[in-house]
């Protein structure tokens, strides 16, 4: 009697890579003397900014905590406003708002869902309209693709304004500067800091983990003051000479100093030392993306536009993190939900980034009349399949021959 064929696996949209190297690496930490922030992570920040040829990079627990240490490096605050395009996760807008100074939400491009130098002059004219000075802007990098840097750089240096740029999705990515030259996206070129996240789904995983560079020494110097308290040990900068000093003036060894308050956001070694393994095999992983993406390109132009990439961004050597793309869920008579529960049950996962941010409650209460018409267009249409190193070209196969299906078969249903 035949055996029936094995279930197929499972393709989540995302998925971390580790090997037996990540697994020393950690367990050599746990076997060492270090657990929490040592020589581990001061090897990971270094071998981090050689790679996005940075001066520095500041790490820290997690993407978000790297967005408010970028804020308040630039003493964000009340009456001061950032610019944050709508389509991007919560943390980017939240991070501002920690500060106290207000997020103003700006409009996208609806086939990519990047922020535009016009969407950006019209939320900074919002901003000033309601007596706000623009102090930064936050584009971000979706799905691995860049904004257009050198735009957006120009409108914000014009009003005196930083650029954080939100590079949680885009380690590995590649953007044209104004002399020709093609730079990583982290090298701060045409920004005052780059923030990075090390979450499981992104390129380079360390379980929880972020990391901003920058090349300001200074900027540098007080996100590491605050992601440790606010807490300094340099003699140099204590001010209370009584307790900082013993009879002969030398510092007093366990003396230390808050000039202000900071956050507990440090990265240890056990996170530092899987993403600087993982760091090793950056254009590997990069590499493996992009041919996904190539094929999936390929397979899907082959089905007369039932799903379409997302419009490519100019200027750019994407490091594709995520893989959206366009549907036109009305067109076809099926709602989103439904085709992403018959691709579930096809052993397909699939998620939408993301919902526009100004639609959100919290953001809602405060910005109750805002219309962003082409983040709400991006959001209509967009799906997420599946892209992570593991996944093979017989993969995207399955997965866009079971996206024409269920497609096909609902526009079919729906001209009946």
């Amino acid at each position: 009697m035949r055996r029936p064929p094995p279930a197929e696996t499972f393709l989540p949209y995302a998925r971390q890579q580790i090997d037996d190297h990540d697994i020393d690496a950690v367990t050599a930490v746990l076997r060492g003397d270090w657990l929490t922030t040592g020589p581990m992570v001061a090897r990971f920040e270094q071998a981090l900014a050689q790679r996005c040829s940075a001066q520095h990079a500041v790490s820290c627990s997690s993407g978000t905590a790297a967005l408010h240490l970028a804020c308040l490096a630039l003493n964000l605050g009340p009456g001061d406003a950032a610019i944050v395009p709508s389509i991007t996760f919560l943390a980017t807008a939240n991070a501002v708002r920690m500060t106290g100074a207000e997020a103003i939400f700006a409009d996208v491009d609806p086939d990519n869902g990047l922020l535009t130098p016009a969407a950006l002059e019209a939320a900074c004219a919002r901003a000033e309209a309601q007596g706000l000075a623009v102090k930064a802007v936050l584009p971000v990098h979706l799905a691995g693709q860049c904004a257009d840097l050198m735009g957006l750089s120009q409108v914000a240096r014009a009003r005196g304004a930083a650029v954080i740029e939100d590079a949680c999705h885009a380690i590995g990515t590649y953007h044209a500067c104004p002399d020709g030259s093609a730079t990583p996206v982290g090298s701060c070129r045409l920004s005052d800091m780059a923030v990075f996240s090390f979450h499981p789904v992104k390129t380079v995983a360390a379980g929880e983990g972020g990391a901003v560079t920058t090349n300001d020494p200074a900027l540098a110097r007080r996100m590491r003051l605050l992601r440790s308290h606010g807490m300094t040990h340099d003699a140099a900068e204590f001010d209370n000479d009584a307790m900082a000093f013993d009879a002969s003036g030398d510092a007093n060894p366990w003396y230390y100093e808050m000039p202000e308050i900071g956050w507990n956001y440090r990265l240890s070694d056990i996170h530092a030392a899987l993403a600087l393994s993982q760091l090793g095999r950056l254009d590997a992983f990069v590499e493996q993306r992009r041919a996904l993406a190539q094929r999936y390109d390929e397979l899907l132009g082959a089905l007369g536009g039932l799903a379409t990439p997302i419009r490519r961004s100019r200027g750019c050597l994407p490091a594709w993190h995520l893989y959206p793309v366009l549907i036109d869920f009305a067109g076809h008579g099926i709602e989103r939900s439904q085709l992403m529960a018959e691709l579930r049950e096809a052993g397909i996962g699939s998620q939408v980034h993301y919902i526009p941010v100004h639609r959100q409650p919290y953001y809602r209460d405060r910005h109750p009349q805002l219309m962003l018409d082409g983040a709400d267009a991006y959001y209509r249409r967009t799906l997420s399949l599946p892209l992570f190193v593991g996944l093979n070209v017989a993969d995207v196969r399955r997965v866009v021959d079971a996206l024409h299906g269920v497609l096909s078969r609902q526009t079919t249903r729906a001209a009946s």
